[in-house]
C-alpha cells in the first residue's frame, strides 16, 4: 500500500476482508451478513441486544449495590456523593481493579450470558473459549475530585506482531449516546496498522508496563488522519456488546450530560491460544479471585491491593462479597477443565 492510499481505498482494493477464525478476519471470501462482516471493514461492531435490557439494567443495579456497600457515603440517588472518598478506589478513566471485583456473581453473570459468548464463538468459529478476568468501569458525570481524564488513543497489541490477535470487547448496562461517556475508536485503524508501525518505525515509544500496548502520538495521530482514519464515538443500550480488534486505535471518553457509564470488559479467546503455562497461571489467578487484564491467557495478572493516596485501601477485601456460582460452561471458561495432568 502506498504513503498515500486511504482506509476506503484499502476496503474497496481488498472487498474479502471478512471471515471468522483469528487469522481469517484478515482476508477470505467468506461473507456473513452479521456484524463479523463490520468487525473485518471498521475494526469495531455493536452486537445489539446481547443481554436483554431488563436483565441489563439489574446487572447495573447490582452495581450500584456494590458500590453502596462499601458504606462510605454512596448514594446512587445523591449526585453530590459521587467523590472518592465515598466510593472504592476507580481511576479517572473509570477503571476498577482491585476488590475482587473481577469475580463478582454479577461480573460472571455478564461473562456467562449465551449473547455474549456466542458473539464471540461467532467471531472465533470455535466454541473452546476461555474468558478474561477483566476491569469494571464506572463513569460518573462532572467529577472534579479525579485528575481529568485526557485522551489516550492506542492499541491493546504489539506492534512488532501484526494480524488479528485479539477481540477485545465490553458489556454496556446503561442508555450511552454520544454525550454519555464511552468508547471511542478510529474507524478502519485496523486496516492500516501494519503500515503504520513500519512508516513510524522510529519514533520513541510512549513508555507502557506491557509490550502489548501502544500509544499513539501526535505524530501517530496525524498519520491516521491523513490516511481517512475517523475517530467515531461509539453509542449503545442497555445489554449491547461492543467488539474491537485489538489493532484498532481507541480510548474512552467521560460522560458530559447526568448519564453514569456502567460497563463490564469481557474478552474471550480459542484456549488453542494459550499454552498449559498459561493455563496454570490463570487457574492461580481465578483462585486468588485476581484479574488479568483483556488478556484471557492471563498474559499479566493483578491484585486486590488498591491504594489510596499511596497508602494500602483499609477498605480492601481479597475476596468478592458473593463469589459466582459457575455453570459447567461458565468454568470452562475459567481455562481450568482445559489443564493436562501431569504424566
Amino acid at each position: 500500500m502506498s504513503a498515500t492510499t486511504t482506509v476506503t481505498e484499502t476496503v474497496q482494493a481488498n472487498p474479502n476482508l471478512h471471515g471468522s477464525g483469528p487469522m481469517r478476519l484478515d482476508g477470505t471470501d467468506q461473507h456473513f451478513g452479521d456484524f463479523r462482516d463490520q468487525l473485518a471493514r471498521d475494526g469495531f461492531a455493536v452486537v445489539k441486544g446481547a443481554i436483554p435490557r431488563e436483565k441489563a439494567l439489574q446487572y447495573a443495579d447490582e452495581m450500584y449495590s456494590w458500590l453502596e456497600n462499601f458504606k462510605l457515603g454512596f448514594d446512587r440517588n445523591d449526585p453530590s456523593t459521587v467523590h472518592k472518598d465515598k466510593l472504592p478506589v476507580i481511576n479517572e478513566k473509570g477503571m476498577c481493579l482491585n476488590y475482587g471485583l473481577s469475580h463478582e456473581s454479577f461480573v460472571w453473570g455478564v461473562r456467562s450470558e449465551p449473547g455474549v459468548v456466542g458473539a464471540f464463538e461467532k467471531v472465533y468459529d470455535d466454541e473452546d473459549l476461555i474468558v478474561s478476568f477483566d476491569a469494571v468501569n464506572f463513569q460518573f458525570p462532572n467529577r472534579t475530585d479525579l485528575p481529568p481524564n485526557k485522551p489516550w488513543p492506542h492499541q491493546d497489541q504489539d506492534p512488532e506482531k501484526h494480524g488479528f490477535r485479539c477481540m477485545q470487547g465490553l458489556v454496556n448496562l446503561l442508555p450511552n449516546g454520544p454525550e454519555d461517556g464511552g468508547l471511542i475508536v478510529c474507524k478502519g485503524g485496523h486496516l492500516v496498522s501494519e503500515e503504520f508501525h513500519h512508516a513510524l518505525a522510529d519514533e520513541e515509544r510512549i513508555p507502557a508496563w506491557t509490550p502489548e500496548w501502544y500509544g499513539f502520538t501526535d505524530r501517530g495521530m496525524k498519520w491516521l488522519e491523513d490516511r481517512g482514519c475517523k475517530w467515531e464515538k461509539v453509542c449503545a443500550e442497555p445489554g449491547d456488546l461492543l467488539l474491537w480488534d485489538s489493532r484498532t486505535p481507541h480510548y474512552n471518553l467521560s460522560p458530559k450530560n447526568n448519564q453514569p457509564r456502567f460497563a463490564i470488559y469481557t474478552c474471550f479467546m480459542p484456549v488453542a491460544d494459550a499454552s498449559q503455562e498459561d493455563l496454570v497461571r490463570k487457574k492461580d489467578a481465578f483462585e486468588r479471585r485476581v484479574g488479568t487484564t483483556h488478556w484471557p491467557n492471563a498474559r499479566h495478572t493483578g491484585s486486590n491491593v488498591a491504594k489510596r493516596d499511596g497508602q494500602e485501601d483499609p477498605h480492601n477485601r481479597d475476596r468478592p462479597v458473593n463469589d459466582p456460582k459457575l455453570s459447567e460452561r461458565a468454568f470452562k471458561l475459567t481455562g481450568i477443565p482445559y489443564i493436562k495432568a501431569k504424566a
